[in-house]
Order: structure tokens, then sequence, then C-alpha cells
């Protein structure tokens, strides 16, 4: 039986390790499908303390991995595909079948951002199409971007990108926005904010250039195409929590974020950290400050057990 059982590999789950391998509970981590979380989808890093002329994302999460390596921390790879925390003891099933008991568990399985499905798509992200304009806004000063999305968050990547782009068009395949009325409205109000109604993106261009040059767009009413010449894409239509294995054994929100008190679950030992609890701000540094959090209160339950 395990001591501390992490779950996932983004600066939550690592930093969850790092503290608890430093109190000499041997952790073992389960790295998941994707080993480093989204960091590694973001070719550079500019806004993680400690790193003044920026960092790839890829190379973070390795230099955290061999951190916490170097402190005894074990790692499997598989997935978690189902949970059991209703007993005495909090368990795992992977996906070859194997149980893990564990008298601590902290989920960090973070949270998957929505993306269209377009093989172009797929190709330049972290080449100009992102999902985060806080994280990546910064890169496109004074350029021309579009963000995609009609509610809340589509509005506010907006009017954030609109204090560092030159240009902000919002693309919403309706012709009303979804947005609260005082999010529309003052998007609508912004002078570098324009729309672009009733039409979806077929295609993200890219022209001898290998990152976003412009989007290929089609009327949803009047079947037009159109081109749109921007330098990044912004998604926002949502994120979906990375929560699936723990439907049933911990309480959600509607949304299907992991609700906690700190990083306290609902279920006794069981902790969350990140992404996969936080709804609201989904960023690297705050992800290992939750996972800090976390392994603390994993130490202090395992210490009210006696262990």
């Amino acid at each position: 039986m395990e001591k501390v059982l992490i779950i996932g590999t983004g600066p939550a789950g690592y930093t969850a390790a790092l503290y608890a391998a430093r109190a000499d509970l041997q952790p073992l981590v389960i790295e998941g499908m994707t080993p480093g979380g989204q960091l590694t989808t973001t070719t550079e890093v500019e806004n993680y303390p400690g790193f003044e002329k920026g960092i790839d994302g890829t190379e973070l999460v390795q230099i955290m991995r061999r951190q916490v390596e170097r402190f005894g921390t074990r790692f499997r790879g598989g997935e978690v595909v189902s949970a059991n925390f209703k007993g005495a003891i909090p368990s795992v099933t992977l996906s070859e079948g194997d149980v893990i008991e564990s008298k601590t568990v902290i989920i960090a399985t973070g949270a998957s951002a929505q993306y269209l499905g377009l093989e172009s798509e797929q190709k330049l992200r972290g080449r100009g199409v992102t999902a985060c304009a806080t994280c990546d806004g910064a890169f496109f000063r004074n350029q021309e971007v579009a963000v995609i999305g009609g509610g809340d968050t589509a509005m506010e990547e907006a009017l954030f990108l609109s204090r560092l782009c030159s240009k902000v068009t919002v693309i919403h395949r309706r012709d009303h926005l979804r947005a609260s009325k005082i999010m529309a409205d003052r998007a609508m109000a912004n002078p570098k904010i324009a729309f672009i109604w009733d039409s979806v993106i077929d295609e993200v261009l890219d022209v001898a250039k290998n990152e976003v040059t412009g989007l290929r767009l089609r009327n949803l009413k009047t079947q037009a195409i159109s081109e749109l010449k921007v330098t990044g894409l912004f998604l926002a239509i949502g994120h979906k929590p990375n929560t699936d294995p723990f439907k049933g054994q911990l309480d959600l929100n509607p949304s299907g974020y992991i609700l906690t008190e700190n990083t306290r679950t609902s279920a006794k030992g069981v902790f969350a950290a990140g992404d996969v609890q936080d709804h609201v701000y989904r960023q690297a540094v705050t992800a290992a400050g939750t996972g800090c959090m976390a392994a603390l209160e994993a130490e202090r339950y395992l210490e009210s057990l006696g262990q």
C-alpha cells in the first residue's frame, strides 16, 4: 500500500511530488496519457517565476521531473480509468487492470482545452494556435489576432488581448453572443474588438511559415468563404476537466470540476490540485501552488492517522 499516490504530471502533480518526497513519504506518480500535461504543448513559457528569458514548456516539465526524482519520487506509466474512494482505503484502477491502494491520493489530472478538431489547427498548436490568452497573449503584442467563441470566457480573452494586440476579431457561429450582458457590452464597446457573426473556421492558414498567417472562414447562412489575416488564434470554447474516472466518487460542480475546500475533496484522504479543480485561473504557477497545498494537507492527514 502506498502512502501518497499522485495522479498527473503537470506542475500541480510535480510540485505535490516534490513536497511529498522531501517529507519522506515516497510518493508514487501515475504519469497518465500525456506526461507533462498542457505545458508540453507550449513552445515558450515566459510567466513562470525563475526563468527570466522564458523556457520551452517541455523543457520546464523535464526539469520538474528531474527535481522530484532527485528526492526519490517513483513513476509509473499508465492511465487511471476508475477509482474507489468510498471504502476505508482509497484505490484506483489502471488501464491494464492493476489496482493501487494508497492512504492518500492527490488528483492532478488537469483540464483539456476544447479545440475545433481541424488538422491545420492541431498542426499549429503552439505556433499561433493557443487556448490561453493570459499565457500567450504577450507573444502577439501589436499584432492582429482572432478569438473564437461567444461566451464570457471569449469576451474575457478578447478584452485581455485588446490591451496587447492592435486588433482582436471575435468569430462566433451565431448572430448573438452567449456571454452575460455586461461582458458582451464591454467587448462590443471596445474599439479594438471586431466581430464576425454566423461563421466558423474551415482552415487555419500558415502560408510558407509553419505558423499562423490567417484563417479561412465559412459563413453558415450563406456558405460564403472568406479569409482573415491574423497571426494568432485563441480558442475560447471551453475546457473539460479530466475527471471521468472519479465521477460518482467525488463531489463535482456542474461542469465536472472537483469541488474542494483548500485542496480537500469530499472523500477522506483524497485531495485535488491544479486545473482539475480550478476553472478560474488555469495557470502553471497557480497549479504548482495548489500542488504544494495538496501535499502539505496529505502529510497532515497522514499525521492525524499516526503515520
